[in-house]
């Protein structure tokens, strides 16, 4: 009998050009360093930006979309005043519609497409997968970022069917709060408030008990969780490091193939795998 696979794909759907002291909180004095006001260039450091593309034997699966090809020709356009803190990049072929062309998928193959948050790294390509047949966000998350336009750019998301989801009580992660993505517990985004309020890992579990965890932006790379640094950006610096602190935790059990931070300038693209 041929057992079933899990498959994730490692995908780099743009690259960031941010302050030192946007990833890694608490090793700056400037309180707005990470901001990169009144900061030179030398301080700049471009990281990638990831997506993760899930095949899976009840669907087919996309966590965030990295950046909209409009960033190609002028971020002012896509991002505005948010160009002062990160600067976006993206080479041919790395647009996320382009990655699934390149592996034999259209959008319209997409089961679902799995926001971890709403910040405009990870959304900004939505729209080249609006045909996706689900767009899910938290609910907390979405409620949020319809109501803060300046830290949040909802014209990425604008005439896309976005769906929601509630958190349950299950307690899996920091705060003991996941939502089932298939409801057999393969697949789960585990609430991690704290660099967003309504941002999510995801955790994906093989048959043989083993697991892999997609950090999103809890932490910007795995020295976050190895020496405890919470992002520059939060809207809890306490939920931050309460939601680390777990990922430190995961990331350490034995069972734990790897830990993926979104944005680790150490992570090549990929492709993991577990028996479902």
């Amino acid at each position: 009998m041929t057992t079933q696979q899990i498959k994730i794909h490692i995908l780099h759907t743009g690259l960031v050009k941010v302050d030192k002291a946007l990833p890694f909180h608490g090793q700056y004095r400037n309180p707005l360093a990470f901001t990169g006001l009144f900061r030179s260039a030398r301080n700049q450091i471009t990281l990638p930006v990831s997506s993760y593309l899930i095949e899976h034997p009840k669907g087919l699966l996309l966590i965030d979309t990295g950046w909209h090809k409009t960033v190609r020709k002028s971020n002012w356009q896509e991002l505005g005043p948010q160009v002062q803190i990160n600067t976006g990049y993206l080479p041919a072929g790395w647009a996320i519609d382009e990655r699934l062309a390149a592996l034999g998928y259209t959008p319209e193959d997409l089961d679902y497409v799995l926001l971890s948050h709403l910040h405009c790294d990870h959304v900004s390509g939505l729209k080249h997968v609006q045909t996706a047949k689900h767009i899910l966000v938290s609910q907390p998350e979405w409620q949020i970022a319809n109501r803060l336009p300046l830290v949040y750019l909802p014209h990425e998301w604008h005439g896309v069917k976005v769906q929601t989801y509630d958190f349950s009580q299950t307690g899996i992660g920091p705060i003991g709060e996941s939502y089932d993505v298939f409801g057999d517990g393969s697949v789960l985004q585990v609430h991690t408030p704290g660099h967003a309020n309504g941002m999510a890992a995801t955790l994906i579990r093989g048959a043989d008990g083993h697991f892999i965890l997609l950090a999103a932006d809890t932490g910007y790379a795995n020295i976050s969780w190895e020496k405890m640094l919470t992002p520059g950006i939060c809207t809890s610096r306490k939920a931050a490091i309460t939601s680390l602190g777990w990922i430190r935790e995961q990331a350490h059990r034995q069972n734990c193939i790897a830990t993926l931070a979104n944005h680790d300038p150490q992570t090549d693209q990929q492709v993991l795998s577990l028996p479902y």
